[in-house]
């Protein structure tokens, strides 16, 4: 077996059901699961259709550079979303099944195993699978922590020692953050743009939140549209990710994709059709009309603004907490220890959220996860409104 295997930690939801361990929710309380980021609004209508209507190509081996249509829609979805005047759809973009899967096979790919102590930069708290990624491609997984202080859940970059900068290869940045929502600012894409190319590393930028924003008229940044304003038109070792999942509430679809440096994607499609991991063609299909139509994706947009409106002054007297940048986490600071409060609220109010420590390692001497929670408000409104009030009947009794 791959001695590697024995340094991945158990997964935070795996972690929650040990900490659960015994609880009797209350009865008289429907449970309310706010801590796992699984959209749960409901899908297209059309997108639907469009699956059922191509499950023909079912028949068929898909390639896994996808169609035509799907990467020339995507390519066509990123000038429009981003503004960039031109995205190359056959050299630039590659459809992947979903975010998850592509962000931890993107550092098999561009991990150099030959050089020994290699590094990857990962944001603390952080998205697990950019740890095991790390470690099952035999390298070192470094942590950034991203804390209330400076910045507010900003990266100190300057905070690395110059060391560890030698040997990172690969770079995860998680914009908007998951759990914080922060967004990164074009002067700090510029910091890490510039230490790229001092020390040759590679950003995976995962922005599969993106698309759930507060601001119609403000967008958060994303890499390759400030590696554009910045002048590097060529994207040059950046590869942004970004799915359907949360945008267009399919994420049992698994459909999403990679765009950006096209000699990076040159050698990921390489590695990938060793993996066997093309996406179906009904799939593909339904993905080209996802991307091609905004309506639906304003209406979520409106859904998730109407519950951080109603919900964020109704826990704030009572948690440290403010609407994010971005995404759909509430990160809240807790009274007490974060792996009690959760325990607590399970156990008195069947309202089910995710302690931060969990989602954090210690770095510098801290976690930077504990004494935070983190609430999805991924459930239809009401029932999103419900566990707020439950939650600040909870607090009442701290």
């Amino acid at each position: 077996m791959n001695p590697n295997l024995s340094r991945l930690q158990p997964y935070p939801f795996e972690k929650l059901r040990a900490l659960f361990q015994g609880i009797e929710a209350p009865a008289g309380l429907k449970p309310i699961r706010l801590s796992i980021g699984e959209p749960q609004h409901t899908t297209p209508a059309f997108i639907l259709q469009a699956l059922a209507d191509n499950l023909g190509g079912m028949a068929t081996y898909p390639t896994t550079q996808g169609s035509d249509a799907l990467r020339e829609a995507i390519a066509g979805w990123l000038m429009r979303r981003y503004g960039l005047p031109a995205v190359d759809a056959g050299t630039q973009v590659l459809p992947v099944n979903g975010s998850r899967e592509a962000l931890f096979a993107f550092a098999q790919c561009v991990l150099d195993g030959s050089r020994p102590g290699a590094k990857v930069l990962s944001p603390n708290p952080f998205y697990q699978i950019y740890e095991g990624a790390a470690l099952l491609a035999g390298a070192e997984a470094v942590f950034l922590n991203n804390t209330a202080g400076g910045e507010r859940f900003g990266p100190n970059f300057d905070s690395v020692p110059e060391s560890v900068w030698r040997d990172v290869q690969l770079v995860f940045v998680c914009s908007p953050g998951n759990p914080t929502g922060r967004v990164l600012s074009l002067d700090e894409w510029r910091d890490l743009f510039e230490r790229s190319d001092r020390y040759g590393f590679v950003i995976a930028a995962d922005e599969c939140y993106s698309e759930i924003y507060f601001d119609e008229d403000a967008p958060p940044l994303g890499a390759l549209q400030a590696a554009q304003q910045l002048g590097r038109s060529d994207f040059r070792n950046i590869v942004m990710f970004s799915s359907l999942s949360k945008r267009s509430n399919v994420p049992g679809m698994r459909s999403g994709f990679v765009a950006g440096d096209a000699a990076v994607l040159k050698n990921f499609l390489r590695y990938r059709t060793y993996h066997g991991c093309a996406m179906s063609p009904a799939v593909q299909a339904a993905s080209v009309a996802a991307w091609n139509d905004e309506a639906h994706v304003l209406e979520n947009r409106r859904l998730y603004r109407e519950k951080f409106d109603r919900i964020t002054p109704l826990l704030a007297p009572w948690l440290e907490v403010e609407r994010p940048d971005a995404g759909f986490y509430l990160w809240a600071r807790t009274p007490i220890a974060d792996t009690e409060f959760a325990r607590r609220l399970q156990a008195e109010y069947n309202v089910t959220v995710l302690p931060g420590s969990f989602l954090a390692r210690e770095a510098a001497g801290i976690n930077p996860g504990e004494r935070y929670v983190r609430i999805a408000l991924v459930a239809e409104p009401g029932e999103c409104l419900e566990a707020a009030e439950r939650i600040v009947a909870f607090c009442q009794k701290l």
